[in-house]
C-alpha cells in the first residue's frame, strides 16, 4: 500500500532500548492519539471480517483492548477481554504460552460466548505468535471458532504467523 497520511505505520514510532536493551519497542499511541489515523486503522483492520458473521471479538490484554473495542462496535459484535491469570471475577477457563524462561497464562470467562459463536482474535502486535495461539486455543475451549486474527503490527523477522498455521492472519503493518 502507498504511504498516504492516514498510513498508520507513520504514526508508529520506534522506541529503542524499552522495555530493555536491544528490543525495539513499537509505540501505537502517536496512533491512538490521531482520531483520523485510529479510525482508519480500525476499519481497515474490520474489513476483511466485515461479512463474516462475527458475533465476538476478543482482545488480548492490554493493548489489545484498545483495538478490539472499537473493532467490536465497528462490527455490531459483543467484546470478550482476554486477561493475565487471575484479573477475571467469574469461573474461567485458561490457556498457557511459553515465554523465553517459563510460562504464562490467560483467562477469559467460560461463559463469555455461546458454542460455536464466530470470534475475531484482535492484538496490537503478532511478535513469535505464542500468546495468539493461546488465545485461539482459549476461545475454541470455550466453544467458538476463531474466524480471524487481526491484528495492527506484525514482527515477521519473529515468525509469529507460523503458530498461526491455518488461520486467516491480517496485519495492517508488517516489519
Amino acid at each position: 500500500m502507498p504511504a498516504t497520511s492516514l498510513d498508520p505505520a507513520a504514526f508508529i514510532k520506534d522506541v529503542p532500548d524499552f522495555p530493555k536493551k536491544g528490543i525495539v519497542f513499537k509505540d501505537i499511541t502517536p496512533l491512538l492519539g490521531n482520531p483520523a489515523a485510529f479510525t482508519a486503522a480500525i476499519d481497515r483492520m474490520a474489513e476483511p471480517f466485515k461479512d463474516a458473521g462475527i458475533s465476538y471479538v476478543a482482545g488480548i490484554e492490554s493493548r489489545g483492548f484498545l483495538l478490539a473495542a472499537p473493532l467490536a462496535c465497528l462490527l455490531k459484535a459483543g467484546l470478550v477481554p482476554i486477561r493475565k491469570k487471575g484479573k477475571l471475577p467469574r469461573k474461567t477457563k485458561s490457556a498457557s504460552y511459553a515465554l523465553e524462561y517459563g510460562q504464562d497464562c490467560i483467562e477469559a470467562h467460560e461463559d463469555a460466548f455461546p458454542a460455536g459463536a464466530k470470534v475475531l482474535l484482535v492484538d496490537d502486535v503478532l511478535a513469535t505468535g505464542g500468546t495468539a495461539k493461546a488465545a485461539c486455543e482459549l476461545i475454541e475451549a470455550i466453544g467458538g471458532q476463531v474466524v480471524g486474527v487481526s491484528l495492527l503490527i506484525e514482527l515477521d523477522f519473529l515468525n509469529g504467523r507460523a503458530n498461526l498455521a491455518g488461520r486467516d492472519v491480517r496485519a495492517l503493518v508488517k516489519y
